[in-house]
């Protein structure tokens, strides 16, 4: 399925281990050495998982031997920031700590239990209001589709309730796919079914209808969507639902991505 971290990291190829801080340390240390580097992302998996002390050693190492760097960020998922207080994130903010992308995936504790996620709409919202409260800038995705024709309408409705209660820098929807196929979903999903294209637009358009930001960045240009929208919520929300409409009313005069030009 594509990008439930649960699954994107539980491939035998991409199975999360902490690397020794030692070998991180240096290769900052030689990367500082041999390039300019202005951002940093902290790879591959949720730095934030480590202790609060490991996170800053390696951001203070940045600081110390790429001076350049401007923002470094890092993957987040919402229960590892459980046992971190707002006063640790403010140090590894004003280590250098600058964004966490969060895949929220839903807002709906139905959906979210059946993909297995680990998380709830109280979890990710708590670590959203953490992230804020230290002055980490917070990007945001949610699954398109993610819960299937059954569940479409309270995904979007709880995800919008999420989005709102936290207020993200920056929110993006990607398509829910399945790179490994659908047998492996269904058996925590057993009646999920597929939307389609015009029913992953209906969705769109609820979730952007349900949706009350002051001042968000909205992006759905990933490879997985068929339709590119690009605005600020709420200045563009008008005409993001515009959009959003056509594509459900005149697909045809849409602009909208073929199958050959998504992917993952």
């Amino acid at each position: 399925m594509w990008v439930t971290t649960a699954e994107m990291y539980t491939q035998p190829q991409k199975k999360f281990r902490a690397r020794d801080e030692a070998q991180v340390l240096e290769e900052i240390r030689l990367t500082g050495e041999r390039m300019i580097v202005q951002r940093v992302f902290l790879a591959d998996g949720d730095a934030l998982v480590m202790p609060t002390r490991r996170v800053l050693t390696i951001l203070q190492a940045i600081r110390q031997h790429m001076p350049e760097v401007e923002r470094v960020s890092s993957y987040c998922l919402p229960r590892n920031l459980a046992k971190k207080s707002v006063a640790e994130l403010k140090e590894l903010a004003d280590a250098g700590l600058r964004m966490a992308y969060v895949g929220c995936e839903s807002g709906d504790d139905e959906v979210l239990a059946l993909v297995n996620k680990g998380e709830t709409y109280a979890s990710s919202l708590s670590a959203l209001d953490k992230l804020g409260e230290a002055g980490i800038t917070r990007s945001v995705m949610i699954l398109n589709g993610l819960g299937g024709t059954a569940l479409s309408e309270q995904h979007a409705d709880n995800s919008a309730r999420l989005m709102n209660a936290s207020q993200p820098e920056f929110l993006s929807t990607l398509v829910v796919s399945f790179p490994t196929g659908e047998a492996r979903f269904r058996q925590g999903f057993a009646d999920f079914e597929p939307l389609n294209q015009h029913q992953l637009f209906v969705e769109v358009e609820r979730l952007l209808q349900g949706l009350e930001l002051r001042d968000t960045v909205f992006r759905s240009d990933h490879a997985s969507n068929y339709l590119v929208l690009k605005g600020n919520l709420g200045a563009d929300k008008t005409r993001l639902l515009a959009q959003v409409r056509q594509a459900i009313e005149q697909p045809q005069q849409a602009h909208l991505r073929q199958e050959w030009q998504r992917g993952l």
